[in-house]
């Protein structure tokens, strides 16, 4: 469909054919610069090895790249992939994207996960993977039609430029009427993603009560940054055919079993346990004050007396209730809450009124406590503006924390902040830098190119000191730290700092386990669990599934289970329709296999791009325990009596400054211990590298992968 305001570019016709156990077979390759079209097709072997979802966007990557290729070289991939089991809809949270690229924000390789219906109408058009190559010349919209077999690329001259827009009049373009709607999904990516380096994607839906469309965000890393780069205002899937057997599952009867069982359970039992179908994920904001983990002011503290002001009690009455507000066809979970008809203040919508998605537990958090703003108001603008602009609000809320500190510590001037009062609880400053960021102009454009490059940059040009600056910018791999505080988890450090893209709680969430619940005292227990939850929570993003049906409702007998934490009826739910999709018996255990095979092929592919040794893998000290004299003092009582057991000096008579360095060289030491736990139990070498015997036994002992392990070794 090509319409007035556009010129059709290219376009590809192809034969339909019904998805069978799970996969369509075959990937779809664009190549913009000369707009040219490809069929891959899935091969048993890539099933074999990388299962689907991340892990075929991960190998389509590595084949189009070099070692030398950078994130905006033309070479560069945007890969967008669903998983067998994505798209069923008799089991919750089955409509998830993942997409991997290399990432402007860490110069390495990233993947972010997606709801939305994209992943599904994906995968039932025709293709398990979408791989873009090449950059456009001009402005263009790909358009993907599975009703008819036809993609096209087209010039477009949409006048829209951030995503609530798009979303909306190209699902009305695209989609005609009322029912045409709800088959079509648009990613896009705000104005500010032509600026920043850790721009988001975001993926729609239709939702037919609010009569708009939706968004789920892929914020971690830039990608969005990358779509812009490629000149990509939207791409836009239509699929209008939906059904409950789209999938060509083997035993409908046994996927049908596990989700009977999970919605039973989510019916009985999610009011009295999380809400998430009243207030999702924002229901945990209390708890995490309660704990001291909640971030606040960059970090330096982990609860504040403000709190209240923007805890679950104030999103639950913000929240429109009783939707069914799920992001794919049959979530019973039903997580995605919304602000409706809320009235913008500032920017260039002021005075509209508009569909706020969220905020969700890490929005409230980083726009709220972390950089000390507790207006409930001023949370949502913020949160509505980083959607539409397409900016990660994660990254957002530490860069902006950072820089708050750094003006309160006298590092950075009001001149020199753009005539900004930086201070913490400013949150006029923080929209205003937002605002910044899409226009491409003042210091929000500094502020959006991440925590590391302000550091060398406030290094190089401001004489700022390099070592108070790595201490609290609050940024791993070059990507900014997602919103708990760590300083008494030292698993969960360890679940940031090792993770692989880069410190994303959706690999290893332990910060309950470790800190609250002791569930985990050794070296040993720690690495265990470093093992276990990053593979089981890598498996998700294989197979186009959301990780909160699994942990965020539980059985009620779970808590005398032997591992409450892992959830083992849900993981038994998961070997059943990863059999009733495929057809092949499935054990825990051939799960967790998948997930190895692609996590350690990440981490090598990590490795082939340039990141090697195990000094990548340590966290800001920030992240460990306190870097100024208040935070010490903040909580002196608890880091005395810890000199006193675990150090074994008598902090009676010493300076706050040389207890702290005590509590340092201790925690320091801890943290490196860690490492050589976790590097052996995941079968990788004290730098960080996977051994040939491991990928061996993984069966991914390919020539090119063991070649990039050899020249890792060399490079040391």
């Amino acid at each position: 469909m090509t319409t007035p305001s556009s010129t059709l570019l290219g376009e590809f016709t192809y034969e339909k054919h019904p998805v069978e156990r799970g996969y369509a077979g075959r990937t779809l390759y664009i190549n913009l610069t000369d707009n040219t079209f490809r069929e891959k097709p899935v091969t048993q072997q890539m099933k074999d090895l990388f299962t689907g979802g991340r892990g075929f966007a991960l190998k389509l990557l590595w084949d189009a790249v070099t070692p030398e290729t950078k994130w905006n070289d033309p070479l560069n991939e945007l890969v967008i992939a669903n998983g067998p089991i994505c798209g069923i809809t008799a089991y919750p949270g089955s409509g998830k994207s993942t997409v991997v690229t290399l990432s402007p924000l860490t110069e390495n390789v990233i993947d972010s996960n997606v709801g939305g219906y994209f992943a599904p109408f994906l995968k039932f058009s025709g293709f398990d993977a979408l791989e873009i190559q090449g950059k456009a010349a001009e402005d263009v919209v790909i358009f993907i039609d599975g009703d008819t077999g036809r993609v096209t690329i087209e010039a477009d001259a949409l006048e829209a430029v951030d995503s609530h827009e798009i979303g909306n009049q190209l699902t009305a373009r695209y989609g005609g009427d009322e029912k045409g709607r709800r088959g079509i999904s648009v990613l896009s990516a705000g104005q500010a993603a032509a600026h920043i380096r850790y721009a988001l994607i975001n993926s729609s839906w239709y939702d037919v009560r609010r009569k708009e469309a939706r968004f789920k965000q892929a914020g971690r890393g830039g990608p969005g940054r990358v779509f812009r780069d490629k000149k990509i205002k939207a791409i836009v899937v239509r699929y209008t055919d939906m059904g409950g057997d789209k999938n060509g599952v083997a035993d409908m009867a046994l996927i049908r079993k596990a989700g009977q069982r999970i919605n039973k359970e989510i019916a009985d039992f999610d009011d009295k346990q999380n809400q998430m179908r009243k207030v999702g994920t924002a229901n945990i904001v209390e708890v995490m004050d309660h704990f001291d983990l909640l971030p606040t002011h960059n970090y330096r503290y982990g609860s504040h007396p403000d709190t209240h002001l923007i805890d679950s009690k104030v999103w639950k009455e913000s929240f429109t209730q009783g939707l069914p507000d799920g992001c794919w066809l049959g979530c019973t979970m039903s997580c995605s809450h919304g602000v409706d008809h809320f009235p913008l203040k500032t920017g260039p919508y002021a005075g509209q009124c508009v569909l706020v998605d969220g905020p969700e537990y890490e929005g409230a958090a980083g726009l709220g406590s972390n950089i000390g703003n507790f207006d409930p108001q001023k949370v949502l603008e913020l949160n509505f503006y980083c959607d539409t602009y397409g900016v990660d609000s994660i990254s957002f809320a530490n860069c902006v924390a950072f820089a708050m500190e750094c003006y309160e510590e006298g590092i950075l001037t009001r001149e020199q902040a753009g005539g900004l009062e930086l201070n913490f609880g400013n949150g006029s400053a923080a929209l205003e830098l937002l605002h910044q960021m899409a226009r491409g102009d003042g210091f929000g454009v500094i502020v959006g190119q991440g925590v590391r490059y302000m550091k060398e940059l406030f290094v190089r040009e401001i004489n700022a000191d390099p070592k108070f600056l790595h201490d609290i910018g609050m940024e791993i791999k070059g990507m900014e730290i997602s919103e708990y505080l760590t300083k008494e988890s030292l698993a969960q450090q360890g679940g940031y700092g090792m993770a692989t893209k880069g410190p994303q709680h959706d690999e290893a969430w332990l910060i309950f386990m470790d800190q609250v619940q002791n569930l985990l005292p050794s070296f040993k227990d720690k690495a265990e669990a470093l093992h276990y939850f990053p593979m089981w929570r890598t498996w998700f993003s294989l197979h186009g599934l959301c990780k909160l049906p699994w942990n965020d409702i539980s059985p009620e007998n779970n808590k005398q289970t032997p591992e409450p934490a892992k959830v083992q009826e849900h993981v038994e739910n998961y070997t059943w329709i990863h059999q009733g999709v495929t057809g092949k018996p499935t054990s825990v255990e051939d799960l967790l296999s998948q997930s190895e095979r692609v996590y350690n092929f990440q981490k090598v592919f990590a490795l082939r791009m340039g990141r090697v040794g195990r000094q990548h893998d340590v966290p800001p000290y920030r992240a460990m325990g306190p870097v100024t004299v208040a935070e010490y003092e903040s909580r002196q009582d608890r880091y005395d009596d810890q000199l006193k057991r675990l150090v074994e000096i008598e902090p009676e008579g010493f300076s706050t400054k040389e207890k702290m360095e005590y509590l340092r060289t201790y925690r320091e030491n801890q943290y490196e211990q860690l490492m050589d736990a976790v590097y052996q139990r995941r079968g990788w070498d004290v730098n960080s590298i996977p051994t040939p015997e491991k990928l061996h036994e993984l069966g991914i002992d390919l020539p090119e992968v063991l070649a990039v392990i050899e020249k890792a070794k060399k490079n040391i």
